[in-house]
């Protein structure tokens, strides 16, 4: 199924949330609420695509089934109007093959594939774990570098190499080398998303496409303007932004593990979101408190 807000310069669209997978009080799936979230995240937050299924989602602890539904889900109610990109990527590269198999069943636009994490492979067994899993659909694919949850960077040799698939078209970047993705960019097709809140801006100043958010649940629409504003030549009004939003990336980015403070943030905002599940803990009330002060010093309009 074609994107339907990609461009040929930002295959996947601009802004992106990794959206976090909503859960009913006692732990099971949320369907309506994965669609209302969707929905929201969409017409009112901003956003031209979705990432499902990452680590924000909840990855680790939902099953293979459960993925498959969340992506019918989601493109279900808002296929037709924003990018639905699925977290594929495991540890696994069999594993990751089937994931994106079923992603593409289920109608998602497109794959995020992590780096494996933990068993830390070398260079070359990235490179022929990526390609494997772009083989295996006919999927466009954003490789998601982010070493300090994988141990393992994905070398600028390997992102090069890895530019001459067709199929591998971008790069979520959250290991925070401005320098190294400005160079891989100048040498290569490759579009690169800011992975990483904090340095959403300066991503853009190298040449970023766009985000793929985790605040972007809650200040998606501002970072959308912030977006506009920078590609339309409005610098200043672009770091305007930027700067007022800091508290909330600090609120959801630093008091805690970020799904958590993000399905925090979004039940002070009366949106959907859950309980987390184990081995994450929900936010205590010391943390709440906390994110609410950051929130509002961020300018999000909370209930009440």
């Amino acid at each position: 199924m074609a994107s339907p807000t990609g461009t040929s310069d930002a295959p996947f669209g601009r802004m992106l949330t990794a959206m976090v997978t909503p859960f009913t009080p006692d732990g099971a799936l949320d369907a309506e609420g994965v669609q209302r979230l969707a929905t929201y995240l969409v017409d009112e937050q901003h956003n031209d695509g979705l990432v499902v299924s990452g680590t924000t989602g909840e990855s680790p602890t939902t099953t293979d089934a459960e993925k498959e539904q969340i992506i019918r889900l989601v493109v279900e109610a808002v296929g037709d109007r924003a990018t639905v990109v699925a977290g594929a990527g495991t540890n696994d590269t069999h594993h990751s093959i089937e994931l994106a198999k079923a992603a593409e069943r289920a109608g998602a636009h497109g794959l995020l594939a992590v780096t494996p994490y933990y068993n830390k492979p070398p260079q070359e067994g990235l490179y022929q774990h990526f390609t494997a899993v772009a083989d295996a659909t006919g999927l466009p694919v954003m490789l998601y570098d982010i070493p300090g949850r994988t141990a393992t960077p994905i070398s600028s040799q390997t992102l090069t190499r890895l530019a001459v698939h067709p199929r591998i078209v971008a790069v979520k970047d959250a290991k925070g080398d401005l320098f190294a993705g400005a160079q891989v960019m100048a040498a290569t097709g490759l579009t690169f998303y800011s992975g990483d809140d904090a340095v959403n801006l300066p991503w853009l100043s190298v040449g970023a496409a766009g985000f793929v958010s985790v605040v972007g649940h809650v200040v998606g629409a501002e970072l959308a303007e912030m977006i506009r504003r920078y590609r339309s030549g409005d610098v200043d009004g672009a770091r305007d932004i930027n700067r007022r939003l800091l508290p909330v990336v600090a609120g959801i980015m630093t008091r805690t593990q970020g799904v958590i403070t993000t399905k925090a943030a979004l039940a002070l905002l009366g949106r959907d979101g859950g309980p987390v599940r184990l081995p994450l803990v929900n936010a205590t009330a010391d943390e709440i408190a906390a994110l609410r002060e950051d929130l509002v010093a961020g300018g999000v309009k909370l209930p009440g």
